[in-house]
């Protein structure tokens, strides 16, 4: 029997998911599993997908979808539901109905990746983006005693910013800096958060979500002001490993 897994989201030709599962499969000796990318033009798309392929069992969720699945989730395990955000979703299936279980292994990856970079000056951080991705960050930063600032295009609530209010004087204060935009993914790879980067310095602690291509301008930038640069590919892995536990165990 045919076990299919796969990723929905708007635009999916970055994606590393169906090459690493695939190549997952191949290591367990799995045959009978698949991995495949369901491109969604609206997520109203997604009752139709369920139906069509019946033998999906398991769901990674990216951008845009991450917030607007949840009103077709049956339930959310406690991580998705404080986040209000959701990555990965465990398909149930019986005679006739369909069970789906939301869950954020966003902010397992990216806690799993990010711990062993921090350092005391890293008690302040801003998240540059507002959205599904930025959710995940902010609830680890919070979780690990972090103080959090965003910062969006437009503001709308406390402890955010938007770019014009990032001068050198500013961004002195805070240490530790994390791209949850897809600004500067391929294929535009010249493009950077406005950020005044004169004011890096080597203490910093720059992250990027992105992971194509594996050195964003915001990271070169960084680097080259001798900040501490990670790229997203090992919260990758990371929340893609967990992702599989939650598909075969729970």
């Amino acid at each position: 029997m045919i076990k299919k897994f796969g990723l929905i989201g708007k635009k999916l030709g970055h994606s590393f998911s169906k090459n690493y599962f695939e190549n997952k499969f191949k290591d367990l000796k799995l045959a009978e599993h698949e991995y495949q990318l369901f491109p969604l033009e609206n997520i109203s798309e997604f009752k139709s997908l369920l139906l069509r392929e019946k033998e999906l069992i398991g769901l990674n969720v990216t951008i845009p979808y991450k917030e607007e699945i949840i009103p077709y989730l049956n339930e959310l395990d406690e991580t998705a539901r404080v986040i209000k955000a959701v990555n990965c979703i465990k398909i149930i299936r019986s005679s006739n109905d369909i069970f789906l279980k939301g869950y954020n292994t966003d902010a397992f990856g990216f806690k799993q990746s990010l711990k062993p970079f921090l350092e005391p000056q890293h008690e302040r951080a801003l998240i540059l983006g507002t959205g599904g991705a930025s959710k995940a960050v902010k609830y680890v930063l919070e979780n690990l005693g972090i103080q959090v600032w965003e910062v969006s295009r437009n503001k709308t609530k406390e402890n955010q910013f938007i770019y014009d209010d990032l001068n050198e004087n500013f961004l002195k204060h805070f240490k530790l800096i994390v791209n949850a935009t897809p600004i500067g993914m391929y294929p535009n790879v010249d493009d950077c958060p406005a950020l005044p980067y004169s004011a890096i310095e080597n203490d910093f602690l720059l992250y990027d979500l992105v992971y194509n291509p594996e050195e964003t301008l915001f990271l070169k930038k960084g680097r080259e002001k001798g900040a501490v640069c990670i790229n997203g590919l090992s919260m990758l892995y990371h929340q893609a490993d967990e992702a599989w536990r939650i598909w075969e165990k729970e």
